[in-house]
């Protein structure tokens, strides 16, 4: 890959190229339509989905396949008025409220950890290097998440280059990008705070200190054999259960 690539391919982030990518391979192979593409036929793709995707699905088909021909050197036939006055119609005659995950209350997170300390204790107990690092991980993603309003992705790029944890005291996290963060500069150091209970300052430091993790992705897959993964967790990932290292 060429440096002039990989500028150009840092520029876009890996969730929104999959998302393209799946957008440009619905149009093509789902709907059948034939790039480059027209006006009038990225205007009846909206109208053949109305109503079945949501607006802002729609929105990011159409980005998709205004990249596609940019890219290409063609031009880019979402612009055209006719798309924009169907996509509007489609507001109008299809509102809907966009779906929000209910926030996780305090109540449930005391509830989650304390099950997951309880676990961390009965593995302790019966030797089980596995689940024990499970629980101490897991217990430290959802307290620095909960407290600081995480993402799923930014907590799976968190480095331990860029966290300063002092136990009892402080912790300082940097997060060199974020989805919102569009021009890359980072965020100012994020510092959750030290609690006499549900402490994302001893969360963290308890899974460090039980994972002998000392550079790199803070969270990690853990193997059935205890084994830490190099890479980061991915949104929604399981832990590997095959084999060592994985």
């Amino acid at each position: 890959m060429s440096d002039l690539d990989r500028y150009l391919n840092a520029a876009t982030r890996d969730n929104t190229r999959r998302s393209y990518r799946a957008a440009i391979e619905h149009f093509e192979v789902s709907w059948g339509g034939f790039l480059p593409a027209t006006s009038d036929s990225v205007a009846r793709y909206l109208v053949a989905h109305a109503g079945v995707l949501a607006v802002n699905t729609l929105k990011l088909r159409l980005s998709a396949l205004a990249q596609w021909h940019i890219s290409q050197g063609f031009p880019d036939p979402t612009k055209a008025p006719v798309v924009r006055k169907v996509l509007k119609g489609i507001r109008a005659v299809h509102p809907a409220q966009e779906k929000q995950a209910e926030p996780l209350q305090l109540r449930h997170l005391e509830q989650v950890v304390a099950s997951l300390e309880a676990e961390a204790r009965e593995a302790d107990e019966a030797h089980d290097q596995p689940r024990l690092l499970r629980a101490k991980r897991d217990t430290a993603l959802i307290l620095l998440g909960f407290w600081r309003g995480f993402r799923s992705d930014e907590l799976c790029r968190l480095s331990i280059e860029h966290v300063q944890a002092t136990p009892g005291a402080s912790i300082r996290l940097y997060l060199p990008r974020s989805k919102s963060d569009r021009d890359n500069l980072g965020k100012d150091p994020i510092t959750p705070p030290a609690l006499l209970r549900l402490c994302p300052v001893q969360a963290y430091s308890e899974w460090l200190s039980a994972s002998a993790l000392v550079r790199g992705p803070v969270f990690r897959g853990i193997d059935r054999w205890g084994n830490r993964g190099g890479g980061g967790l991915a949104p929604q990932q399981r832990d590997p259960a095959a084999a060592p290292g994985a």
